[in-house]
């Protein structure tokens, strides 16, 4: 499940060409935060996807609400 929703994730991400240097800046709007930039595009996905897979660990370990991303949902149980 976990897989499946991040490959939803990054399947929302959105890549662009900076101006500036010609680096890659990509970002997944649904989950704010998260976002990368690197020097090829191929390289700011791989980064992305790593900024992704921390973000999720992380709101799971505060006990976060993680946005439902094309209908897949994580919801975080407590266990006694």
């Amino acid at each position: 499940m976990l897989l499946e929703y991040m490959h939803a994730a990054m399947r929302q991400a959105r890549y662009e060409t900076l101006s500036d240097d010609g680096s890659f800046y990509g970002e997944i709007s649904v989950c704010r935060g998260v976002h990368a930039s690197d020097v090829s595009l191929e390289r700011c996905k791989e980064v992305l996807a790593e900024v992704l897979e921390e973000w999720i660990l992380f709101r799971i370990h505060r006990n976060l609400d993680l946005p439902v991303i094309d209908g897949l949902e994580i919801k975080i149980r407590e266990v006694a």
